[in-house]
């Protein structure tokens, strides 16, 4: 079953990391001693699309105080250059970090990226050079027209109601190269590439109607050129279209690790079999999944993915279809709080003394306590000083409870009861004599 078209890949996505402070320090009359090994590129040459190249290396700092704050960035073969990230590294001596960051790449390049630490002191790293190529060069006998210096070719694919119209342009040396695509004699759209070698650009024509033509890929410029001109037929009538959508789970506030559930639902509008989709986590491709569709007409389903999150932060997902659109991005967000500590305090108190045989009485005090979490509270009874019952209450969750004692007394005093919570608070009450003295 036709699954869609190739969308518009994503460009080389970064890997999530947090951009740092650059590092300002007052120079001190030893600054530590910094070093940084050639960067590592894993892999370092890929034929499969999309890759995730990893480059690594290590920054060594001989330090000379307690703490030492080290500033670095990445820099790249294209001219750009990360954020300065930051790190602390405690104690005096030698002390190495290794630092990383990752990349996926959907489409041919080659290139390199090299570490540059910013302070303590100033150390750049040798490059680490990569690969990756997509393959599919083999195009028939399709025209390829080069000059000297840049060259082009286009080549389509059609279906669904949709065609994809994929050029590659190739440079005797890296430069940036304006192009545009033209479409039966009228430009639909301009851009600018960094081509070192050959790279490949793509422009998705969607007309919803069946539509015919041809199409070039025209570079403007550093120097001039077209490519051979592509014909295509889109036919939209009784297609198989197939879409994906991603829904965020609800903002979370609340004590973490969490785990959260991104929900996506696939969708065709007819046919039947498999579906092929990934999920790109934070601009990561991952692995090769399917759905089967076995009905008729429109059908829809449900795909999941979790996110476990142990620290405040976001995460984005979105559902790539393969050879087929890409979904919209979405943010889950995660702030994590540590649970309140939990309270208990005395809601009220009571006493009372109550004649048996004059002057023999007993003293009933009663109380209720109330706790705002699972807990463990132990309580004491005390009359006139003395200690008549002690307890422990064990609550599950908020709420109250009671609290009793009865103790025999003396009818013909009056006198005082305490409830106290044992390391909180306490409440006393005030009991009156029942028995009358007779006259002497």
């Amino acid at each position: 079953m036709a699954a869609g078209l190739l969308a518009t890949p994503a460009a080389a996505a970064s890997g999530s990391t947090k951009a740092g402070t650059a590092a300002t320090s007052t120079l001190t009359k030893s600054r530590p001693a910094v070093s940084v090994s050639g960067t590592k590129a894993s892999p370092s040459n890929s034929d499969e699309c999309p890759t995730r190249v990893t480059f690594s290396s290590k920054i060594k700092v001989k330090a000379v105080s307690s703490k030492t704050k080290v500033a670095y960035r990445w820099l790249r073969g294209n001219g750009s250059k990360s954020k300065v990230k930051t790190f602390i590294l405690k104690g005096k001596g030698v002390k190495s970090v290794t630092v990383r960051e990752s990349s996926t790449f959907d489409g041919d390049i080659r290139g390199w990226q090299a570490v540059q630490v910013l302070s303590p002191r100033k150390a750049t790293s040798g490059k680490g050079y990569f690969k990756v190529s997509c393959g599919g060069d083999t195009d028939g006998d399709k025209e390829v027209v080069n000059t000297d210096s840049v060259g082009a070719r286009i080549w389509v694919d059609e279906g669904n109601c949709e065609a994809t119209l994929v050029g590659r342009i190739t440079s005797s040396s890296p430069r940036w190269v304006r192009y545009q695509w033209v479409v039966n004699g009228r430009v639909i759209d301009r851009d600018s590439a960094y081509v070192n070698d050959s790279r490949r650009v793509y422009h998705v024509i969607r007309p919803h109607d069946d539509f015919r033509g041809w199409a070039e890929l025209e570079i403007l410029g550093p120097v001039e050129t077209t490519s051979n001109r592509a014909y295509f037929k889109i036919w939209c009538s009784d297609s198989t279209n197939v879409s994906a959508s991603v829904d965020a789970p609800s903002p979370y506030q609340g004590d973490c690790p969490v785990t959260r559930t991104f929900t996506g639902t696939i969708s065709i509008s007819g046919g039947q079999g498999y579906v092929r989709y990934r999920w790109i986590r934070n601009g990561v491709a991952g692995g090769l999944e399917s759905v089967y569709f076995g009905g008729h007409g429109y059908q829809s389903r449900t795909v999941t993915d979790s996110w476990t999150a142990s620290a405040s932060g976001s995460s984005t997902r979105a559902i790539r279809i393969e050879g087929g659109p890409t979904s919209g991005t979405v943010e889950g967000k995660v702030s994590c709080q540590s649970a309140p500590p939990v309270k208990a305090w005395i809601e009220n108190a009571s006493v009372k003394q109550t004649a048996a045989t004059c002057p023999t009485a007993s003293v009933t005090g009663t109380g209720s306590i109330y706790a705002t979490g699972a807990t463990k509270v132990s309580y004491v009874w005390t009359l006139n000083g003395s200690v008549v019952k002690t307890g422990e209450l064990d609550f599950a969750s908020s709420g109250s409870k009671s609290v009793s004692f009865t103790s025999a007394s003396d009818g013909f005093k009056a006198g005082t009861a305490k409830l106290a919570i044992v390391g909180a608070g306490s409440q006393s009450v005030d009991y009156d004599a029942v028995c009358v003295k007779a006259d002497a």
